[in-house]
C-alpha cells in the first residue's frame, strides 16, 4: 500500500554547506583583542594607530569592547587610561564581574606582546568584525529569500541585499584620513597641466554648449549638478545634448588616441520618465534635422528616412547608455553606476529627474523633504565615490507661475533646502518665448482696434526678440562664477546649440 508523506521541509532542504556554515563559531581573535587593550593600557600613544578605524563595536567579546570604549573616552577627555583609573570607572557597574571584577584589567597587562604591534592587532580585530557583518548579511538573505520578508519581492530583496554590502563596504572605517599637502599640492598641479595642455577653455568633460564650458570649464569629476526648469522649458533635450555631446567628446578623444581605439569611459543616462526609445529618438530627431512629430506620425520621405538611418548607424558606436527603469532606487543606481565603471568605464551619470527617483531600499523616510535630502545626498555621494559629474534634473514648485518675472530661483526649487545645499551647482533653463506665446493680445480685451493693433505689436516684438532664445541660469556654482549663458533653442528638432550674437561680415 502506498502512503503520502509530507514534503520535506525548508530547513531540510537547506545545502549541507550553509547548515555547516550556521554550525561554525563566526570570526573573532579574543587574543589579539586582548593584546591591544594591553598595549593601550601600557601605553596611551598606541591609541592613535588605531583610533581611525576601529571603535569598541568592532570587538567579538562585547566586555572588551566596552573597555576599549573606556580608554577611548579616556584618552578623548585627555585623562589617562590605565588598570588604576578604569578600576575607578568599572567599580560597582558590574561590567566586569563575569570575567572576575577589576582584575581582568591587571590580565589584560600580561597579555600584551608590542606596543609596536598595536595596529596589527587592531586589523585583525577589523577583518574578524567584517566577515561577521559579511556572514550576518549572507543569512538575512537566505532568510530573506525563504520568505522572512513578504514584503520584499525578488529584485527588492536583491537590491536590499547590495544596499547592506555596499554600506558595509563604505563605513567599516578603514578609508579616508588625511591627505599630505604635498600630495594635494601634485594633484593640483597634474590638473592645471591638463588644463594648460588643452586648447580652449575646457578642462573637464565638455557639454557641447562653448558658452557654458567657458562659464564651468567643463563638467568636473565629483561634481554634483541640478539641472531645473517648468515642465516645457526643455531640461530632459538640454540634458540629453549634453550626455550626447560629453559621449560624442569621448569617442572623438578614443579616435584621436588610436584608430578603431574604444573609448576610456562612457556616459550613462537614467530616463525614469521617458522611455529608452523615446530618448533615442530625440537623439535622432536632434542630430538628422528630421522633426520628431514626423518620425512619430511616420509622415518621413525617403531622404529624410535615409538620413535618419544613416545617423542612427553613426550614433550607434557612441559610449552612450540608457536605463529607463522606472521610480529606480538609490541602491539599484549605485550598482549599476559601479558595473559599469567596472566594466566600460563611466565619465558622466544624467538622472532625469530626480523626484522619480526612490532612497534605498530598507530606509523609510518620514516626509518628502527628507526622502528628498536622502537621494541628493546619496548622488553626490555617487559622484564623489565614482569621481564622475553626476548631472541631475528636477522640477520647479508652482510658485513660478505666480511671478510677473518667471525666471526661477533657488527657492523655487522643490523640496529646494537638501538640493540647493548638496549640489556643487545649480542651473535653471528658462524660454520667454513659452511664457509670451500664452500672453497673446485678445481683441475682446481693448476697447478700441488701435489699442489692439498697439498691443499686437509689441507682442510681436517681444515674440521677435525671444524666437529660438533660452537662457541657462547659473544660479549658484561652488568653483566658479555664476550668471547667465544665452542658448539657441529649436524647438521643431527639441535642440539646444550655442547663440551667436554676432556674424562676421
Amino acid at each position: 500500500m502506498n502512503t503520502i508523506q509530507n514534503p520535506p521541509s525548508a530547513e531540510s532542504r537547506q545545502p549541507d554547506s550553509l547548515l555547516g556554515v550556521s554550525q561554525r563559531l563566526p570570526p573573532a581573535n579574543l587574543q589579539a583583542e586582548q593584546a591591544l587593550l594591553g598595549a593601550l593600557l601600557t601605553n596611551n600613544k598606541a591609541y592613535d594607530r588605531v583610533s581611525d578605524f576601529l571603535t569598541g563595536a568592532h570587538f567579538a567579546d562585547e566586555i572588551n569592547g566596552k573597555i576599549y570604549d573606556a580608554i577611548s573616552q579616556h584618552i578623548e577627555e585627555g585623562k589617562l587610561a590605565d588598570p588604576v583609573t578604569l578600576r575607578i570607572y568599572f567599580q560597582n557597574t558590574g561590567v566586569l564581574d563575569p570575567v572576575g571584577g577589576t582584575a581582568y584589567l591587571a590580565k589584560l597587562l600580561t597579555s600584551m606582546v608590542g606596543i609596536i604591534n598595536a595596529a596589527d592587532y587592531g586589523r585583525v580585530i577589523h577583518d574578524a568584525w567584517i566577515r561577521r557583518q559579511l556572514i550576518d548579511i549572507g543569512q538575512d538573505v537566505v532568510n530573506n529569500a525563504f520568505g522572512a520578508r513578504p514584503d520584499l519581492d525578488g529584485p527588492d530583496q536583491i537590491a536590499a541585499s547590495e544596499e547592506a554590502l555596499f554600506r558595509l563596504a563604505t563605513e567599516k572605517g578603514q578609508d579616508g584620513g588625511f591627505l599630505s599637502f604635498d600630495r594635494a599640492l601634485a594633484d593640483a598641479v597634474k590638473i592645471a597641466q591638463h588644463a594648460f595642455d588643452r586648447d580652449g577653455d575646457v578642462v573637464g568633460l565638455t557639454t557641447g554648449l562653448r558658452d557654458l564650458d567657458k562659464k564651468t570649464g567643463g563638467l568636473h569629476p565629483s561634481d554634483l549638478l541640478i539641472l531645473a526648469g517648468r515642465p516645457a522649458m526643455g531640461k530632459t533635450a538640454l540634458a540629453t545634448k549634453i550626455a550626447f555631446s560629453a559621449a560624442r567628446s569621448l569617442m572623438q578623444a578614443a579616435r584621436d588616441a588610436e584608430d578603431d581605439a574604444k573609448p576610456k569611459g562612457s556616459v550613462a543616462i537614467f530616463s525614469l520618465e521617458m522611455s529608452a526609445e523615446q530618448l533615442a529618438t530625440r537623439i535622432l530627431s536632434e542630430q538628422s534635422s528630421v522633426s520628431g512629430e514626423k518620425i512619430r506620425r511616420g509622415e518621413l520621405v525617403q531622404k529624410e528616412f535615409d538620413r535618419f538611418v544613416q545617423v542612427s548607424r553613426e550614433l550607434s558606436q557612441l559610449p552612450l547608455h540608457i536605463d529607463d527603469t522606472p521610480a529606480i532606487t538609490l541602491s539599484a543606481m549605485r550598482t549599476r553606476c559601479r558595473r559599469l565603471a567596472r566594466t566600460k568605464g563611466l565619465s558622466l551619470v544624467v538622472v532625469d529627474y530626480l523626484q522619480l527617483m526612490r532612497p534605498s531600499v530598507g530606509t523609510k523616510a518620514d516626509n518628502r523633504v527628507l526622502e528628498i535630502s536622502m537621494i541628493t545626498q546619496g548622488l553626490k555621494a555617487l559622484a564623489k565615490e565614482l569621481s564622475v559629474p553626476v548631472i541631475a534634473l528636477s522640477q520647479l514648485s508652482r510658485q513660478v507661475e505666480s511671478r510677473e518675472d518667471k525666471r526661477p530661483m533657488l527657492s523655487d526649487l522643490r523640496e529646494s533646502g537638501s538640493i540647493e545645499q548638496d549640489a556643487d551647482a545649480v542651473m535653471f533653463v528658462y524660454r520667454d518665448q513659452y511664457y509670451l506665446q500664452q500672453r497673446q493680445p485678445k481683441e475682446t480685451s481693448y476697447d478700441s482696434v488701435d489699442k489692439y493693433q498697439t498691443a499686437m505689436e509689441e507682442w510681436q516684438r517681444k515674440m521677435d526678440l525671444a524666437h529660438n532664445r533660452a537662457e541657462l541660469i547659473l544660479e549658484k556654482q561652488r568653483h566658479g562664477p555664476t550668471g547667465t549663458v544665452n542658448l539657441f533653442f529649436e524647438g521643431e528638432f527639441t535642440r539646444f546649440g550655442d547663440l551667436d550674437m554676432f556674424h562676421d561680415a
